[in-house]
């Protein structure tokens, strides 16, 4: 059964949608490589690990908190998270959650988490002691709040899942409005395709030239996006083998490229 979704409704103000990290689970440069990416000196090719803020009607959205979490919130001066999405709980999108306790300090109340019945459970046995029966003075104070690949709202803000899968394991993309993310994807059912329909920024995972059994390469991605036909498209998840960026940017469409860490878009809703 085909479901049509209007997502016409809601677009009000401008949304602004910062690229925190753009790189695969290793980040760019790799330890020890002496590639020619990993030893550019073109910032745009250094890339930590994917993560992205939403800034939309007056909140502030981060989707993953990978190793990087603390680096990218000082970075980019963020004084304030009122949510935390996961995609899915690989270590290069869940390890810096411990940081987010910097938060509770600050605003002195728990951080809301958005995510999957398993990704909470990862989360449970990875940080046992945020967890525990018994706390430790100072560890993270959180509020998990288990999704499914339904819409839900953060505060007034409508929230779309968007399943996917990452070689055998379900993972979730997001779309707010008029922007989708999907990272981590190797395939992606017909069902779910139409959620991503009338976007005008995709983000999407293209990890390599080079087929890979778990992520997009970018055939794979410039495929869909040709397909979703979005105004504009960002690429991340990006590992060394990708290329320069300046290179691999002049032969991608005019509409589509590499992102960087730092890159800021804003959206007319």
């Amino acid at each position: 059964m085909l479901i049509i979704y209007n997502f016409t409704a809601n677009f009000k103000k401008d949304m602004k949608i910062t690229l925190l990290g753009t790189g695969t689970s290793q980040g760019v440069p790799v330890i020890a490589c002496k590639c020619k990416v990993c030893l550019s000196p073109n910032p745009k090719d250094n890339r930590l690990r994917s993560s992205v803020m939403i800034e939309v009607d007056n909140i502030n959205l981060v989707i993953d908190t990978g190793p990087d979490f603390r680096q990218q919130m000082l970075r980019e001066k963020v004084e304030k998270v009122d949510a935390v999405l996961f995609t899915h709980h690989h270590k290069d999108h869940v390890a810096g959650m411990d940081d987010i306790r910097a938060f509770n300090y600050r605003w002195k109340k728990d951080m809301q988490l958005y995510c999957s019945h398993p990704t909470q459970e990862a989360l449970r046995k990875e940080f046992s002691y945020v967890f525990a029966e018994v706390k430790y003075p100072g560890i993270p104070e959180v509020k998990i709040n288990i999704i499914k690949n339904k819409p839900f709202k953060i505060q007034e803000t409508t929230i779309i899942p968007i399943e996917a899968q990452h070689y055998m394991m379900p993972v979730l993309g997001f779309r707010v409005k008029n922007f989708v993310y999907l990272t981590d994807v190797s395939s992606i059912s017909e069902a779910e395709k139409e959620k991503m329909k009338g976007a005008k920024l995709i983000i999407l995972d293209a990890l390599r030239i080079k087929p890979h059994i778990s992520h997009f390469n970018l055939q794979q991605a410039l495929a869909l996006l040709e397909e979703l036909k979005p105004e504009q498209a960002l690429l991340i998840h990006i590992s060394h083998y990708m290329g320069l960026n300046d290179e691999v940017n002049k032969e991608l469409p005019s509409h589509i490229s590499l992102a960087y860490d730092g890159q800021v878009v804003s959206l007319n809703e």
